[in-house]
């Protein structure tokens, strides 16, 4: 017989303390970032977009989450997999999805199991990158 645990998913407080731990860490920069933070649905529960972002730091921020969210993994771990002879060189174009591959998406787990995810933008990619991971290890 298998039992598996319910893992609490991830809520509103949760993508805003998301979204402020991002956003704190990019200021620390002094960068301007947009920060979007998906449910496992991939639906959105917050995002924020600093006065001075670049406008399509918010796309780009969405882009990146619903990546690692869609593959379960950073999206800095998989650029190399969309460049050509790359596992995933046609992914891109195949899907009709928002998929974009550029550091700065990052899973969100508890307890192991998969609830969302974080994607920052308006930075360098390893910048946006680094913001996304240090939100993430403040709810661990």
């Amino acid at each position: 017989m298998s039992t598996t645990t319910a893992v609490a998913p991830l809520s509103t407080a949760d993508a805003e303390a998301l979204i402020a731990a991002a956003g704190q860490a990019a200021e620390a920069a002094g960068v301007m970032v947009s920060v979007t933070v998906l449910d496992a649905g991939g639906h959105l529960l917050a995002f924020r977009r600093d006065d001075r972002a670049v406008l399509i730091s918010g796309e780009t921020s969405t882009r990146k989450a619903y990546t690692a969210l869609q593959l379960n993994a950073p999206t800095a771990d998989l650029v190399d997999a969309v460049q050509p002879g790359g596992l995933f060189h046609t992914l891109p174009t195949a899907l009709d999805r928002p998929l974009l591959f550029i550091a700065g998406g990052v899973p969100v787990r508890r307890d192991g199991r998969l609830i969302g995810a974080i994607g920052v933008g308006g930075g360098a990619p390893e910048q946006d990158h680094g913001f996304a991971t240090a939100a993430v290890e403040t709810l661990a």
